[in-house]
């Protein structure tokens, strides 16, 4: 068994300032798994794939929002008028905004917080 998850492609969109994010990423490396590691405020996801990881999750675009730490509150982002495209908008002008980790697998994609979430795509 341990061939097959050493064989198992993953994806991390990473930030390593993140305890969760560090966590997930060494529960990966726990499980034999060598991710690719994006570190999306170097290299933020296009908005394809960042729309994509978000429906791939089963997450709504708020969900996928980070408040904390985040310029959140300034941009007026609570806003509920705001729509998804707007939304995503800020998430990708400000990469901070995008809730982490996300981890994909060819079992699927997750928001992997708390990081025990990894163990659903594993």
């Amino acid at each position: 068994m341990s061939t097959v998850k050493a064989a198992m492609r993953a994806t991390i969109w990473h930030n390593p300032a993140c305890g969760t994010s560090r966590n997930v990423l060494a529960m990966l490396h726990e499980a034999g798994i060598e991710p690719e590691v994006i570190e999306y405020l170097r290299d933020p996801p296009t908005r394809e794939r960042l729309t994509a990881m978000i429906r791939e999750a089963g997450l709504t675009v708020r969900d996928a929002l980070r408040e904390k730490g985040t310029p959140y509150a300034e941009l007026g982002l609570a806003d509920p008028a705001l729509t998804d495209d707007q939304l995503i908008d800020a998430m990708l002008a400000h990469p901070i905004l995008i809730n982490r980790p996300f981890v994909a697998t060819h079992k699927g994609t997750r928001l992997c917080r708390p990081a025990e979430r990894l163990r659903e795509i594993l």
